[in-house]
C-alpha cells in the first residue's frame, strides 16, 4: 500500500486541480472569465488528468 501521507498529498492535490477546473470552466462559460483564452483550459484539463493518473498510481502502489 502506498504511504497514507503520500496518497493524502496526492489526492489533495488532484481534488484542488479539479476543483479550480471545473470552476474555471463553469465560469467561463457564464461569461465570468471570458477573458481567459481556451489555452489554459486545456492546461488544466491536462493538468487535472495528470495528477489523477498519479493519484491512481500512489493509491495502487505496495509497499
Amino acid at each position: 500500500m502506498a504511504t497514507p501521507q503520500s496518497e493524502a498529498i496526492a489526492s489533495t492535490l488532484f481534488f484542488t486541480v479539479l476543483g479550480i477546473t471545473v470552476v474555471t470552466y463553469l465560469l467561463r462559460g457564464l461569461s465570468l472569465f471570458s477573458f481567459l483564452p481556451g489555452g489554459i483550459l486545456w492546461i488544466l484539463l491536462l493538468l487535472s488528468i495528470g495528477t489523477g493518473v498519479f493519484y491512481g498510481i500512489e493509491k495502487t502502489r505496495r509497499f
